[in-house]
């Protein structure tokens, strides 16, 4: 899998795949984060492709204290092929690069697949609760 930097060129691509990995959700619009990545470390948002058809994504980004990740996605039909692993430990050594001591990320409490995903990668559950205020609403 070649892992590039997001092209506005993908957009459609990566958008339908976010919504047939189930990452969408009515509160967020994908165009808008798609928009607001673009103004913030634009180079860590990534896509993978084969044979020139995009099969996965990742945002990711460091603000200095952590590193974190969100729209991970692979095409259901490419998976359990080690994609999203690729693109990880990708993430993982770009972020290193940064300086970056720590990547946290958020998976749904109810998506045990992933959840199951990132535990074999070393990823454990932190001794935190996640809080979040939306400070600009997308609809």
């Amino acid at each position: 899998m070649l892992i590039r930097p997001f092209r506005l060129a993908d957009e459609t691509a990566v958008v339908d795949l976010w919504q047939r990995c189930d990452l969408t959700r009515p509160w967020n619009d994908p165009h808008k984060d798609i928009q607001r990545k673009l103004q913030v470390q634009p180079e860590l948002f990534l896509v993978g492709e084969i044979d020139g058809k995009l099969v996965a994504s990742a945002m990711a980004g460091y603000e200095g204290h952590r590193g974190w990740v969100n729209y991970l996605a692979v095409c259901p039909e490419q998976r359990q092929q080690g994609l999203a692993r690729q693109l990880m430990a990708y993430i993982e050594e770009q972020l290193l690069a940064l300086g970056c001591p720590k990547l946290s990320l958020q998976v749904r409490d109810t998506n045990a697949a992933a959840l199951a995903f990132y535990e074999r990668l070393g990823y454990k559950v932190d001794a935190s609760v996640s809080l979040g205020k939306r400070l600009i609403a997308d609809d």
